[in-house]
């Protein structure tokens, strides 16, 4: 008859041993040789910076810094592969922050098309160490081709990305984008463009647009710093764009509202007369239903907002969208993690009210 500690110690050690499996030898390739999206210029400082490199001497050095985060930009292929692995080098030894997870502010995450067409979350690269870190990104799929996306980190910048498949896999450059869905749509925004709060870097609500929409996206959201300036302005003329979503009131007071809205506008539509122009309102702070001062910088900022709009449609400037900031968010305050920067929860019903906005603008 068998002891308890004879059971236990049989059904301990075979399955050790049987679990002992030989490397995995690996076949690494660079990024840059498959479908690298979400960055309006080639020429950049850095191979996955947001600017190019001449704008080093034209936005204020807080824009400039924050450009070189690698936020919203990913890389498409194609494989037909059991596992996904990455190996990356990072820009900044800072790997995590208060309210930023070290995978959402500096590691990779992987989503893949299922069988019925859909993109969909399937693993994330942890970052271990600075500056280079290696992650299996998933193990043990199913074979067969199908469609793959990286999406880099959201607040650090990236060096150099190799993308590692077994050997014997396959991995090609991307999909083409469906016809009349290869122009991207462009973003300028705050630290909530930035996606400053979310957990990982897929869960931008950008990014859920950009899978939604099936398009290409641009995410210039600077934290702190997305502040409707003109050298911004410029340099998004610059970029063939579906649409540009202008979303910076959170950090802009009413009377830079007033101020500097119709001029970013009017630059756009001179170089740009065909595009389409969403402008966003600010999202609702979470705690202003008690904390007047935060109550009275939503209202100020999206009258002087709402006006400058009004004021441009009386000027005949054409092809304007607005979308109010008041139910960005919901209305129960449980989708952020500080009052101001939304939780996935939030990002989620980001990309309902803008999905909303864009579709017909798309049409």
């Amino acid at each position: 008859m068998l002891t308890r500690r004879s059971l236990l110690a049989s059904t301990i050690a075979v399955p050790l041993a049987a679990q002992t499996k030989p490397e995995l030898k690996l076949k690494w390739r660079d990024a840059r040789t498959l479908s690298v999206e979400g960055q309006g210029w080639k020429d950049t400082e850095a191979p996955y910076d947001r600017l190019p490199a001449k704008a080093k001497a034209l936005v204020r050095p807080e824009v400039w810094n924050l450009s070189r985060h690698a936020a919203g930009i990913e890389v498409r292929f194609r494989a037909n592969t059991t596992a996904i692995h990455g190996r990356w080098t990072l820009g900044i030894e800072k790997l995590e922050s208060v309210t930023m997870a070290a995978v959402a502010q500096s590691g990779l995450d992987l989503y893949a098309r299922d069988d019925a067409g859909k993109m969909r979350w399937l693993g994330i690269g942890r970052p271990t160490k600075f500056p280079k870190s290696e992650a299996v990104l998933i193990a043990d799929i199913k074979p067969g081709w199908r469609d793959f996306v990286v999406y880099l980190p959201l607040f650090n910048s990236v060096l150099e990305l190799e993308i590692g498949v077994p050997e014997g896999a396959e991995i090609a450059v991307a999909t083409p984008r469906p016809a009349g869905r290869q122009l991207p749509i462009t973003f300028y925004g705050t630290s909530i463009t930035h996606a400053h709060g979310a957990s990982r870097p897929g869960m931008a609500h950008v990014s859920i647009l950009g899978r939604r929409l099936d398009r290409p996206v641009i995410n210039l959201g600077f934290g702190g710093n997305g502040r409707l300036e003109m050298e911004m302005a410029k340099l998004l003329t610059e970029i063939e764009s579906a649409v540009y979503v202008i979303d910076c009131l959170p950090n802009v007071v009413a009377a830079q509202v007033a101020e500097r809205t119709e001029p970013l506008v009017k630059e756009l539509r001179r170089v740009r007369p065909d595009t389409p122009i969403l402008l966003v309102e600010d999202r609702s702070y979470q705690d202003s239903f008690l904390v007047e001062s935060k109550h009275k910088r939503n209202v100020e900022s999206r009258a002087a907002f709402e006006a400058a709009y009004e004021s441009l449609k009386q000027q005949k400037v054409g092809g304007l969208y607005y979308l109010k900031g008041e139910d960005l968010l919901g209305s129960d305050g449980e989708a952020t993690v500080d009052s101001s920067h939304p939780s996935d929860l939030g990002y989620m019903r980001q990309a309902d009210a803008f999905e909303a906005a864009l579709r017909p603008i798309l049409k």
